[in-house]
């Protein structure tokens, strides 16, 4: 399903927006990009604009954000919010399901959801101290919130995020956050994710194609760049314009070292 079919810089750029990110050559040269696909994939060097794209997407959609400050509140994203005043969005079906997830938000989210359980099991063993003239009633009724927060995390997370390797971690939060019908813009996903993982990563990716959900991903991954019929839009060209996956710098440069990393490794 594709929910969000175009965006449109209304106008182009006003004149007096200047300095950066007005300034970055993909960016300045926009006019309008059509989704092709449920898949799209932005790459491009650091620096040529996909992740302020993908963050001004997420202001101008509305896009609820994991693991951060709210989009229009999280002060990262204030370059991203000049961009997104100017962008006019068509929706094939609009959906308000979906979420923005940045590869750094992630590892905050994981450490601030480990700290909430080990702040909720202290409350409730205070609570076996304070209690401990009282009835298992009057116990129980005291640790009864806290018991009903530590469920609710066990219930979507498991042991924990912090508790398991970033990989498995990562893939864990997708599938609990993730729901039908959704449109999911996520910035460099393979960060914490080992080779073996990007692949698995793929399999979610088509399981939730088949349930209607549309994707919009910034990376740097010629693996997760490889998904079946995806579209990838260079940000190193200007304007941004289509490519295919066997005509990436990306897969080349990683193609040519596998093949004979000594012909890299000997400029060292």
């Amino acid at each position: 399903m594709i929910h969000l079919q175009s965006v449109e810089v209304r106008n182009s750029f006003p004149r007096e927006e200047v300095g950066f990110p007005f300034t970055v050559p993909s960016l300045a040269s926009l006019s309008e990009i059509r989704f092709q696909s449920p898949v799209t994939f932005l790459v491009g060097e650091n620096g040529s604009g996909k992740s302020t794209f993908l963050e001004a997407l997420a202001a101008a959609s509305g896009s609820i954000a994991v693991g951060s400050a709210e989009v229009g509140r999280d002060e990262t994203l204030s370059s991203a919010r000049q961009v997104a005043r100017h962008l006019k969005l068509a929706w094939g079906r609009r959906t308000h399901r979906g979420f923005f997830l940045r590869a750094e938000d992630f590892f905050g989210f994981a450490k601030r959801m480990g700290q909430m359980r080990a702040e909720l099991e202290a409350e409730m063993r205070a609570v076996d101290v304070e209690y401990k003239e009282r009835s298992e009633k009057a116990k129980g009724l005291a640790k009864m919130g806290y018991a009903r927060e530590l469920h609710a995390i066990r219930e979507r997370y498991g042991d924990g995020l912090d508790a398991r390797s970033h990989g498995e971690s990562f893939l864990t939060l997708f599938q609990s956050r993730f729901v039908p019908d959704g449109l999911y813009l996520l910035d460099e996903p393979e960060a914490p994710l080992s080779p073996l993982r990007q692949v698995g990563f793929l399999s979610l990716l088509k399981e939730m194609v088949a349930q209607d959900a549309q994707f919009i991903i910034a990376t740097h991954s010629p693996i997760l760049m490889a998904f079946p019929d995806a579209e990838i839009l260079s940000f190193d060209h200007s304007p941004v314009q289509p490519v295919k996956w066997d005509e990436l710098e990306h897969v080349s440069i990683t193609r040519s070292f596998l093949n004979a990393p000594e012909a890299f490794l000997r400029h060292l």
